[in-house]
């Protein structure tokens, strides 16, 4: 996720595939005359020359006039979304794509605040690294916990280790986290929620952090001393990789959630859900709870029996599910979008879904910011 994402766009026959191997150094893509060879995005991850760990993105050639065209053309345009740096490759002469109205992908890349490299046939690989080197993106080193925690800081981490937990391992997240810790020379203590009170007890004084996985906010609350600083590791990945303020904003519309409102559950990654899945399962009963709870306090409010919904029945909401790069391109049937914590995607795909949902009016939040709100200890969660 923390990748740079260099993808690369063009006409089929443009030789992206067979650029995409040379900067690999090895068979990335399968490379043939035949148009429409590469039929759906192929990613490479891989160490360059100075850029570091980066992910290549070999695209779906566009002007690709088979029945799957369109297509192939929907997907190459959703790696938009999560891409660093675009190269671009124009088509020879000689090809028919050069005679198809193909969009130019450089000029929606560059709109999208994106720098673009325009690839001329014939450059070497060492002269496309140069130029890659130049227009990478320099940032600065973030950390998650950002000035919530210093040397020698006391920070509990509780962790969850449910059947949505990975066998055998910690999720990427919590690793991340702990990482962080020992690296800022913080004193770490993990646990699981049922173990928190003995972990707190041990302390010879209240930790100056505690960090919780999002979906047991409520317990872990009622079981802080009021003073305690509390966050989640959702909430810290909001702020690294989108606008946690934007998010914050964003959960106070699930107080206007009505029966018939939709909401939006965007996941980055795409998994098998089980019956303990937080944003499949644990979420939407929140925020059925939620709304039937308040749709009841409503209608108390009401004069007769006009108000329309029993108090405590759930009513319609209508809850949709989007996954890995299937993010709905008409935003405007939403109420509301609850985005994942985006462990397995990078900051440009996160910013460019919160960009589209502002564009659309729609309220945007994610996992930790929504439970906590859900929890009604929004107030009490510190941003990093």
């Amino acid at each position: 996720m923390d990748r740079l994402h260099i993808a690369f766009f063009g006409p089929t026959n443009s030789g992206k595939s067979t650029l995409v191997n040379a900067l690999a150094g090895q068979q990335v893509s399968l490379v043939s005359p035949i148009p429409g060879t590469t039929t759906d995005p192929v990613r490479k991850v891989i160490e360059l020359p100075d850029l570091g760990p980066c992910v290549l993105i070999d695209t779906a050639g566009l002007g690709d006039g088979s029945a799957l065209g369109a297509e192939r053309e929907r997907l190459t345009r959703a790696i938009l979304d999560e891409t660093d740096i675009a190269v671009i490759l124009e088509a020879p002469q000689e090809s028919p794509s050069s005679q198809t109205n193909v969009p130019d992908f450089g000029t929606l890349a560059a709109q999208a605040g994106i720098p673009v490299i325009r690839y001329t046939r014939g450059e070497s690989v060492a002269s496309l690294l140069e130029r890659l080197v130049k227009v990478a993106p320099k940032e600065e080193q973030k950390y998650l916990t950002g000035s919530l925690v210093g040397p020698g800081s006391s920070v509990v981490l509780v962790m969850p280790q449910d059947s949505e937990a990975p066998k055998g391992r910690l999720i990427l997240p919590q690793v991340q986290v702990l990482r962080e810790l020992l690296d800022r020379g913080c004193v770490a203590h993990a646990c699981t929620p049922d173990a928190l009170g003995a972990t707190l007890e041990s302390l010879a004084r209240t930790p100056d952090l505690v960090i919780t996985d999002s979906q047991v906010f409520g317990f872990v609350d009622r079981n802080l001393p009021a003073d305690c600083p509390l966050t989640s590791f959702s909430v810290l990945l909001a702020a690294a990789k989108g606008d946690v303020r934007v998010f914050v904003e964003g959960a106070r519309a699930i107080d206007s959630l009505r029966p018939g409102s939709r909401v939006l559950i965007a996941e980055a990654c795409t998994h098998v859900p089980n019956t303990e899945d937080i944003g499949r399962v644990k979420i939407p009963a929140l925020l059925r709870k939620k709304m039937a709870d308040q749709v009841g306090h409503d209608a108390e409010g009401q004069v007769g029996h006009d108000a329309g919904v029993t108090p405590g029945s759930t009513g319609g909401l209508i809850i949709d599910i989007a996954a890995g790069n299937d993010f709905p391109e008409d935003l405007s049937p939403y109420n509301l979008i609850v985005h994942c914590g985006a462990c397995v995607a990078n900051a440009r795909l996160v910013r460019s879904r919160i960009r589209k949902a502002l564009l659309a009016g729609v309220p945007i939040t994610n996992y930790g910011i929504a439970l906590a709100a859900l929890n009604g200890i929004l107030e009490r969660i510190v941003l990093p």
